[in-house]
């Protein structure tokens, strides 16, 4: 089970069983692993997206990106892996699917920020 102590605590408190705990524990692991497949479709067919990433080196408020791939894994609630555009790659340390049109990485190191991504530019407007 991937709750820490206290929310496990938390909880039981409100009377959910070691069942009723490990069902919910389940459901999440499940619920990670389908936004990842979502996250991995919606950047393996792209070639081209856009994000509302902060740049130093741009005036624009949104950028645009050449994907190479992404690779992601999880574990439990944890999503992680690697965005590669053309020139670079940043970590991923977490992600969700907002809309169909619309992704939400957590982005490290080098960026250290939540960016949204997107197909079409007008969907960042």
């Amino acid at each position: 089970m991937h709750f820490d102590p206290r929310t496990q605590q938390a909880l039981r408190e409100v009377g959910l069983d070691t069942e009723a705990l490990q069902e919910a524990s389940e459901r999440v692991v499940e619920a990670v692993a389908a936004d990842a497949d979502r996250l991995e479709a919606f950047f393996a067919d792209a070639e081209t997206v856009y994000s509302d990433m902060e740049t130093a080196h741009s005036a624009s408020e949104i950028q645009t990106h050449t994907v190479e791939f992404i690779d992601l894994y999880t574990h439990a609630a944890d999503l992680r892996g690697y965005l590669r555009f053309d020139s670079w790659g940043v970590p991923i340390e977490g992600g969700r699917v907002l809309s169909d049109e619309v992704v939400e990485l957590s982005l490290g190191e080098t960026v250290t920020d939540r960016v949204r991504f997107a197909r079409d530019e007008s969907a960042l407007r």
